[in-house]
């Protein structure tokens, strides 16, 4: 794995089934309501609007993509021993996104 997260590496453990949840990701998707399938459909689809700086914990991004039925998710995502690991998950809303791809204020 290089200095960054590349969303082709996202996209192939994610069809390999080759990635977990934090339990703080997990709980968040619960909390939207949002399936394991409906993350796993952003991720294939989504692409990487932040990379984020190893800080002691591994490498993480900010994925945004949609559900096969046009719900916008994010998608906190790191790495830990080569294993896809979403740190959280979220719908992007007002204030703090414009639209899924764009921060606000």
């Amino acid at each position: 794995m290089s200095h960054m997260i590349s969303i082709d590496w996202i996209k192939q453990v994610v069809l390999d089934d080759y990635y977990r949840y934090s339990r703080h990701g997990d709980q968040e998707r619960q909390n939207d309501d949002l399936t394991l399938t409906q993350v796993k459909q952003a991720l294939l689809n989504g692409r990487i609007l932040e990379q984020y700086a190893d800080t002691g914990r591994g490498l993480s991004c900010l994925v945004a993509g949609f559900t096969d039925n046009g719900i916008p998710i994010h998608a906190v995502c790191g790495c830990m021993v080569n294993t896809l690991v979403i740190i959280t998950v979220y719908i992007p809303a007002p204030p703090k996104f414009k639209n899924p791809f764009e921060r606000g204020n």
